[in-house]
């Protein structure tokens, strides 16, 4: 959240730089100074710039491109993957889309401006999220989850409103060369090593491609980035950088040093590692540019005059301050109250309500449409003048309306305490029932950390003996684990002949062989009676076994394994022995109480 306040103070600073700028008695410079030419030749080929153009049309492409990649994370592995979590932020954002088109269009379909009505489509994320991380609601992360989740999607939309509905003047042979090259991006992904500069010389190739075809050059961001693979870390990914580090640890050399080096780098995927690249450069110093060359916008009694005469204002002012509240509310409330999909535990109506009031903060995309859609001068500051004002209006409302709910609805912590406690007739567990301690770990079969983390349980379990009682719920993650649930049912299967613990440990030890015919093999490895465990395997109270503790894990908002409870609280930070220890030994020193178990 620090970087998020960061990035807005400096965005909210850059903004008001440029107004004092183009008000002050150099003003004149403003213009003068963003309209500075710059060219760039190669042989007989030219193309000719102007300063404003390049933050417009080359720095933000940069920009779009970080949102490309956090749209491929979300789809691919994120909270766009799974449908029940994704549907309500989807719809909201949609309903963010068209409400704010539709009010502009009723207050300035008629006066000539309607084609600008993109202008309120969108929000902008850094500003939203920064406004949220100022304002500091209490238990603000399902409500930044939801934002974040909704920015996505509404970002996807403003940039497909962009690529239809304003570019212009197509060039099918530079078209065709854009196409090659995004032909040539999507197979990089199949290089051995280089990658990167690879990504980075096409990315230039298609700037300059989709420019000279008339496209809107900013979505080479989208189009790369897009095309860049994503995944979770794999387990023989992880474990090969740990041999590659012993071997480093045990004999030092630029050899092995090289190697360990570039097997950390390949266990993440490029796409997370560009995230973590490129976001501070985009908050930093896109964003803040993109402000100063953007948001300079004369407020002298003239314009302000004329803007409040104009209904191009109204309709920007309207649209984004009451469209985006009206929208993301009405879609919410509709979704959640259907069958096709609900809010995340702990999130209320009132409380989206007052994000889709700062949804309405619509700065970048807006501006960045504004200059696409309007070329007449006048036209064109009476609808920065709009944003400005709207941006502000939406700020305002967002806060009061969270500070409301804030003090007379506040939001109740979600997943900071185990929901359901111990229970030694139906869980799972190691150590002896009536332990003073308690330690419940929710995990996946097939998740290489919860497989390294049975290390550090039978540390604990070692040091703290009759003390600590640990137990095991299920959380498949089936969208980056296609054997998880299985896999848990198989557990499930195997509990009815007392094996629970020794099929978990042979899972552990061989996830990456958990398909059907390998857990008929170990249960007979095992000395099960393998027709009862594949006859067991196929009922239906295994299933809701495992589906239970899947959806206490949803009441608490789990995302990831493994994640740890210790007595009773949620364990936040590393989950080595040593801080599980202290972990578990704090509450008792502290409080002189024990952990909650279930009579």
């Amino acid at each position: 959240m620090d970087r998020d306040r960061a990035s807005a103070a400096l965005l909210v600073a850059a903004t008001v730089a440029a107004v004092v700028w183009v008000n002050s008695p150099v003003g004149h410079s403003y213009g003068a100074f963003w309209g500075t030419p710059v060219g760039l030749s190669l042989g007989s080929a030219s193309i000719q710039l102007t300063l404003h153009s390049v933050v417009n049309d080359a720095l933000m492409a940069v920009f779009f491109f970080a949102v490309g990649l956090e749209v491929k994370d979300e789809v691919t592995i994120g909270q766009l993957s799974e449908r029940a979590r994704a549907v309500v932020p989807a719809a909201a954002a949609l309903g963010g889309l068209a409400v704010p088109a539709l009010i502009f269009l009723l207050v300035a379909g008629r006066s000539g401006d309607a084609h600008a009505w993109g202008v309120v489509i969108s929000t902008d994320t850094a500003f939203l999220i920064g406004a949220l991380a100022l304002i500091r609601p209490r238990h603000p992360a399902r409500l930044r989850v939801f934002l974040l989740t909704m920015a996505v999607v509404d970002d996807v939309g403003a940039l497909t409103v962009i690529a239809l509905f304003y570019t212009a003047h197509l060039r099918l042979g530079a078209l065709l060369v854009a196409a090659v090259t995004v032909g040539l991006i999507a197979l990089v992904r199949f290089l051995p090593s280089g990658r990167g500069p690879v990504y980075g010389v096409l990315a230039v190739v298609l700037w300059f491609a989709l420019h000279a075809a008339g496209v809107h050059p900013t979505l080479t961001g989208v189009a790369v980035a897009l095309l860049i693979p994503v995944f979770a870390p794999r387990r023989r990914d992880v474990e090969n950088v740990e041999a590659l580090t012993r071997a480093f640890r045990q004999s030092p050399n630029p050899r092995y040093a090289a190697a360990a080096t570039r097997g950390l780098r390949e266990s993440i995927s490029i796409n997370e590692r560009l995230q973590v690249a490129v976001a501070p450069f985009v908050s930093f110093v896109v964003l803040p540019v993109f402000a100063l060359s953007n948001a300079g916008v004369p407020l002298d009694a003239g314009t302000l005059r004329g803007a409040l005469r104009a209904p191009l204002f109204w309709g920007v002012v309207l649209g984004l301050v009451v469209g985006k509240l009206v929208g993301i509310t009405g879609a919410t409330a509709l979704v959640d109250r259907s069958s096709w999909g609900r809010l995340a535990p702990g999130l209320r109506l009132r409380r989206v309500a007052g994000g889709a009031a700062l949804s309405g903060i619509g700065f970048t995309i807006a501006l960045l449409i504004a200059d696409i859609a309007i070329p007449e001068p006048v036209a064109a500051a009476q609808a920065r003048v709009g944003v400005l004002v709207a941006s502000v209006l939406a700020a305002g409302l967002g806060w009061a309306l969270l500070a409301v709910v804030d003090r007379w609805s506040p939001p109740v912590a979600v997943g900071k305490t185990l929901l359901r406690p111990f229970d030694a007739h139906r869980d799972h567990y190691r150590g002896r029932p009536d332990a003073p301690m308690v330690i419940v770990e929710y995990g996946d079969f097939e998740c290489p950390f919860c497989s390294r983390a049975t290390g550090s349980v039978d540390e604990v379990l070692a040091e703290l003996g009759d003390d600590v009682v640990w137990v095991w719920r299920h959380l498949p993650l089936v969208r980056v684990h296609p054997h998880a649930r299985e896999a848990a049912e198989a557990a499930e299967a195997a509990d009815r002949q007392g094996r629970f613990l020794d099929l978990a440990q042979v899972m552990f030890a061989r996830q990456d062989h958990l398909e059907r015919e390998d857990l008929l093999a170990y249960a007979d490895e095992l000395g099960m009676d393998v027709d009862r465990f594949a006859q067991d395997l196929e009922d239906g109270d295994v299933s809701r076994r495992v589906q239970d503790d899947v959806d206490d894990a949803d009441l608490m908002d789990l995302l990831s394994t493994p994640t740890f409870f210790v007595n009773g609280k949620r364990h936040v930070g590393p989950y080595d022995a040593a801080s599980l220890v202290t972990a578990l030994r704090a509450p008792l020193h502290e409080t002189g109480t024990t952990a909650p178990v279930a009579g």
